[in-house]
């Protein structure tokens, strides 16, 4: 019986069942890591271990002591969580007004006109500085005895106002604080999304007569649709961690009336030496702000569907 002959330098066309790690397979992840693990140590540890922490009664120094659900308990039953919790609502509706606002700005600051480099720089300006420093800034201007807010009331016959002593008036005087950054950060990003328009589509409603509002809303503000996700969400997140203009310019005063439940957990943490229970308050208010995005973000996808 004749034997074929072995054919010898032809590459075998088998496909190899052996997987070759190639450099562009390993590269992407080695370029990642450092990234996911600052992301792990300083995001996703943190959450699980304050949701753990939630269920001890701790001091921060002593042996922790598991007590279950009862800080959520006491949480619930608290006046001070439900004033803070009511004060977080307050602040994420009027919140949305930044992004109206902001997209209200940049469309007057999308115009090539003398010294609007100038104007955009002045409305920039309130992102770029300390949230302390636009707390102490805004307590100047409310003050009852040299405020140019009550020396304007003044000037038109009205009595000087003490906002930030007033239970009723604080809160609102703080969330205008806050808007101010937060509706410059707005107008940047809708300022970058202006200048990325598809130009095509512009013309192309020009052409059909479109102008005005119905260029607006049909052909400006769709394609805006990327920096508005930002920007609500990113606000969202501000008006729930609203922290440091309430401890600048109040301290959650008078009387708590101020207090949010950023503040709460923090009072209770640092000055109370309660870690477990401003842990589940850390643990509620990350709650909400994930229940919120979440249901924006199911909103968004479903209308681009």
């Amino acid at each position: 019986m004749a034997q074929s002959s072995p054919q010898i330098g032809l590459p075998d066309s088998r496909p190899s069942t052996r997987r070759k790690w190639r450099p562009t397979v390993i590269a992407p992840w080695l370029f990642l890591a450092p990234a996911m693990i600052v992301f792990f140590v300083y995001v996703i540890y943190p959450v699980f271990d304050s949701i753990w922490l939630s269920f001890f009664d701790w001091d921060g120094l002593g042996d922790k002591t598991w007590i279950g659900l009862d800080n959520y308990r006491e949480l619930f039953d608290s006046d001070t969580f439900w004033k803070a919790f009511s004060n977080n609502l307050l602040w994420l509706v009027l919140f949305m007004l930044a992004p109206p606002c902001g997209l209200a700005i940049a469309l007057f600051l999308n115009q090539q006109v003398a010294g609007i480099r100038a104007v955009k720089a002045l409305f920039f300006f309130p992102f770029v500085i300390s949230q302390v420093v636009v707390g102490l800034v805004f307590s100047w201007f409310y003050d009852p005895n040299f405020g140019l807010l009550n020396e304007a009331i003044v000037f038109f016959g009205g009595d000087p106002i003490a906002i930030l002593a007033d239970e009723k008036l604080v809160t609102y005087g703080i969330i205008a604080a806050g808007l101010w950054p937060q509706i410059a950060y707005c107008m940047i990003l809708y300022l970058t999304g202006l200048n990325n328009l598809n130009g095509e589509q512009i013309e192309a409603a020009q052409l059909d007569n479109a102008k005005g509002w119905k260029m607006l809303w049909y052909i400006v503000i769709p394609q805006l649709s990327p920096a508005t996700f930002i920007a609500i969400v990113v606000t969202v997140i501000g008006a729930l961690r609203s922290f440091d203009l309430v401890a600048t310019m109040t301290a959650g005063g008078p009387w708590g009336s101020s207090t949010v439940l950023a503040y709460m957990m923090y009072e209770e943490a640092i000055f109370n030496y309660r870690m477990g229970y401003g842990a589940a308050v850390a643990v509620v208010l990350f709650l909400i702000m994930d229940i919120y995005i979440a249901y924006f973000l199911w909103r968004m996808v479903k209308s681009e569907k």
